[in-house]
């Protein structure tokens, strides 16, 4: 179990983070605020030891409980089309390292995070940053439920393959309000989305570049 005081960020990583600032600037990336959050975190924390000289590659790599901690490409695209704003009350949607919510709080938004894989929701507790970002709250159970005692909420972010936009995260949005999801077109790509509830109820659809994410699963399971 990491404890933040045994964690070392050295000139080493904080030059790999230079690095990888430079790359998704080249990749699109354009959100200054976004690319600051992402300087600011040691991406190497939320991995295994063994990752250590690689976390700032700009890929993918293995979490417990078959699920992955996307790559920063990934994360930076999807919080760059959240559009955050200090104070956003956001739901996201798979929680998994607590890579992806850490950039979140780090952007000033009061987030509210669902995980349903018990094994990686008991990590949860132990999160290395609970005292710098208190505006986290953790939660275990099912994302296609949302938490409906919490909403409206002003953004809802996704971070796994949907196989269709779910109702009750929707009636969970508020009026203006974005959510991002990665939606299913085939059984190796989802489309990345942003849907903003308009007035009336309806919504403005917006379609980005496709990626792949692990499958976003009803449920929650009990190991």
């Amino acid at each position: 179990m990491k404890k933040l005081e045994d964690l070392v960020d050295t000139y080493l990583h904080k030059g790999l983070r230079n690095k990888l600032i430079e790359t998704l600037k080249e990749k699109g990336i354009t959100d200054e605020q976004v690319l600051a959050a992402i300087h600011s975190i040691p991406r190497h924390y939320f991995l295994d030891s063994a990752f250590d000289k690689i976390a700032y590659e700009d890929r993918a790599f293995p979490i417990a409980s078959d699920q992955t901690i996307s790559q920063p490409y990934t994360v930076a695209y999807q919080t760059q089309l959240l559009q955050i704003k200090k104070g956003d009350k956001v739901l996201e949607i798979g929680t998994g390292s607590m890579y992806q919510t850490t950039v979140l709080a780090a952007l000033g938004a009061k987030v509210y995070t669902i995980e349903r894989q018990k094994q990686l929701f008991e990590q949860t507790p132990t999160y290395l940053f609970k005292e710098q970002y208190p505006n986290i709250e953790f939660f275990f159970g099912d994302g296609f439920e949302g938490l409906p005692l919490l909403a409206p909420f002003d953004k809802i972010l996704i971070t796994a393959a949907a196989p269709k936009i779910p109702e009750k995260l929707w009636e969970q949005l508020k009026v203006n309000g974005k959510m991002i999801i990665p939606l299913d077109e085939s059984d190796t790509a989802q489309r990345m989305l942003r849907l903003t509830k308009k007035k009336d109820g309806t919504v403005k659809r917006e379609a980005f570049d496709t990626f792949s994410f692990v499958p976003m699963l009803e449920g929650k399971t009990q190991k």
